[in-house]
């Protein structure tokens, strides 16, 4: 993946037909903690976080780190996408950008992750034209997983990690056909 420097962050807001992924703000704090302190989204995770540690260490606007949209439904953040370059947690990706995400569960099974997820890839196939991405998900978690073949990831593997079954798929953006 090229440095984040050559991409302009945070991009203007990409709209699709019923969201807005954009840079987090000072109003998402409080839906972010409930987010990452959320026992349903944390399943998966290693657990949710401990919401008074989350209240302390948040600051008033969510991290801005490039590479993180917040996910907004009719003005309020339903989730968030992240495109990272892969931190060494994935031995496997080898530096390749990695797709994350996380929705609050009022929000699922309403095709928000996949409609945000589309977003996400076409934005960064453009910003990285013929760059990889690599998720990896665990097995067990079914609704990741059938969103990630849904986004078109292609099963590369799967492994044991973090006492559990890990899947893990390669995405690569379509070549325009001549």
């Amino acid at each position: 993946m090229t440095e984040p420097e050559s991409v302009a962050w945070p991009p203007a807001p990409i709209k699709t037909e019923r969201l807005v992924l954009r840079e987090p703000e000072a109003r998402d704090r409080a839906a972010v903690i409930e987010l990452l302190a959320s026992p349903e989204v944390g399943n998966y995770l290693g657990g949710p976080q401990p919401r008074d540690e989350l209240e302390r260490a948040m600051p008033g606007v969510p991290s801005r780190r490039p590479g993180r949209f917040i996910v907004d439904l009719d003005g309020a953040m339903i989730g968030q996408i992240t495109l990272y370059r892969e931190t060494g947690h994935l031995r496997r990706a080898a530096g390749r950008a990695e797709l994350g995400y996380l929705f609050l569960p009022e929000a699922w099974g309403c095709g928000y992750a996949a409609e945000a997820g589309t977003a996400a890839l076409d934005w960064f196939a453009d910003a990285y034209p013929g760059e990889q991405m690599v998720l990896a998900t665990q097995t067990a978690n079914a609704r990741s997983m059938r969103l990630a073949a849904k986004l078109g990831f292609i099963e590369v593997e799967r492994y044991e990690a973090y006492g559990a079954e890990q899947w893990f798929g390669m995405w690569s953006p379509a070549t325009p056909s001549d």
